[in-house]
């Protein structure tokens, strides 16, 4: 398939509430999109949709493979050490071992592979789970807020360690998020969800690695504050 993800027509409802009312949606190969909404409005379940956990009501849907997904917690399994919590649920080869190791050294855990969970930091466990993703070589990388329980400094640091990431592995990102900046500062492109519909679907105006100040990034950030119902008030000069 030439996208990452094909979506058309895609329904999906809880007992009379349509979750989902038609989203039509095609990424990229390669492209980081942002999913923006209100909560309730179809973006965790979107995101289950291309995960395969759950069935659209009606519509079609297509994805690449291989697919991973993180979550807003790390879930490591405290019984297991960091090597083995990587390697979950994938051959342990020489081969899948040395990938494991690798991708540990990227995310900045390198020498910790025979550490137990407990002993992490939050930020350390998220780039267990990170790597944990990446180590299946996914071609669409689906993440379920996972910055959203880390501090503003530790969310930082994760978001120059995504970019980084992106560079060597190119996946297609689909990336749910409450968070505009965070949108704003690592998507290629912004959606956002409102009634179970896209009411934006817009490309951020800017290269990376971006600047906050950037009038272009402002001006998206004002916009998509506005959809979501939150007033922007500027600073004035006495």
């Amino acid at each position: 398939m030439t996208h990452a993800v094909s979506l058309d027509g895609v329904v999906k409802a809880y007992g009379d509430v349509r979750v989902l009312d038609g989203v039509s949606l095609s990424i990229p190969r390669g492209q980081l999109v942002a999913l923006l909404g209100p909560s309730g409005t179809g973006k965790t379940t979107l995101l289950r949709l291309l995960a395969g956990f759950e069935r659209p009501d009606s519509g079609e849907i297509a994805v690449v493979e291989p697919r991973t997904i993180v979550y807003q917690e790390p879930r490591l399994i405290e019984g297991r050490r960091v090597l083995r919590n990587v390697l979950l649920g994938q051959r342990r080869d020489a081969a899948a071992i040395e990938r494991a190791r690798s991708v540990l050294v990227e995310v900045g855990l390198a020498g910790k592979e025979r550490a137990w969970p407990t002993t992490l930091s939050g930020g350390e466990a998220q780039r267990v789970a990170l790597a944990r993703a990446l180590s299946n070589e996914p071609q669409l990388l689906l993440a379920d807020e996972p910055f959203a329980a880390l501090d503003a400094l530790t969310r930082l640091k994760m978001h120059a360690l995504v970019d980084a990431l992106r560079v060597r592995h190119d996946p297609a990102i689909v990336l749910v998020t409450h968070d505009v900046d965070e949108a704003v500062r690592l998507a290629d492109r912004v959606v956002l969800l409102r009634e179970g519909t896209v009411a934006i679907d817009e490309l951020v105006p800017a290269p990376h690695p971006r600047s906050s100040d950037d009038p272009a990034l402002a001006a998206l950030r004002e916009r998509l504050l506005a959809a979501l119902g939150v007033e922007v008030r500027r600073a004035t000069l006495a």
